[in-house]
């Protein structure tokens, strides 16, 4: 009887310790995630930063990309004419991602990621380096 409650006993202490370590690892892994995760998304929008300003896509079409500072660090107000027709035009807000600026428009869900000429599958803008590239067909560059 004796040796079913020293067995007992020590069980408890043994899962009060082990709870008590898990409870002090997921508070100390939660500081380092969030820290880390903010340094994540501090170079998305640092790189997506340096896209704003004018590019510009073959046959009139254009994409003005601005900070939308009213949504704060990594939010975007893209500006654009993506296709021929008059209805193909209009400002979208965009938030910056690992792969880009997220974005959805009339024709659905978007990124705008980086790219050069090739990517943009315009043949027209096939030498350049700087492009911004929404789908095959649709880009846009600088000189």
């Amino acid at each position: 009887m004796m040796k079913t409650a020293l067995t007992l006993s020590l069980a408890l202490c043994t899962m009060t310790l082990i709870s008590g370590c898990n409870d002090d690892n997921t508070a100390a892994s939660n500081a380092p995630a969030t820290e880390a995760g903010a340094e994540q998304s501090q170079p998305n929008h640092e790189m997506t930063d340096q896209w704003v300003g004018r590019w510009i896509g073959v046959e009139g079409l254009f994409l003005d990309v601005s900070q939308d500072d009213s949504a704060g660090p990594g939010h975007y107000l893209l500006e654009m004419q993506y296709g021929l027709d008059a209805d193909q035009s209009g400002t979208f807000e965009g938030q910056a991602t690992d792969d880009g600026i997220s974005f959805s428009r009339d024709d659905g869900q978007q990124l705008l990621r980086a790219g050069d000429g090739e990517a943009t599958g315009l043949k027209w803008l096939a030498e350049k380096e700087d492009c911004l590239v929404v789908q095959a067909g649709e880009g846009y560059c600088r000189d």
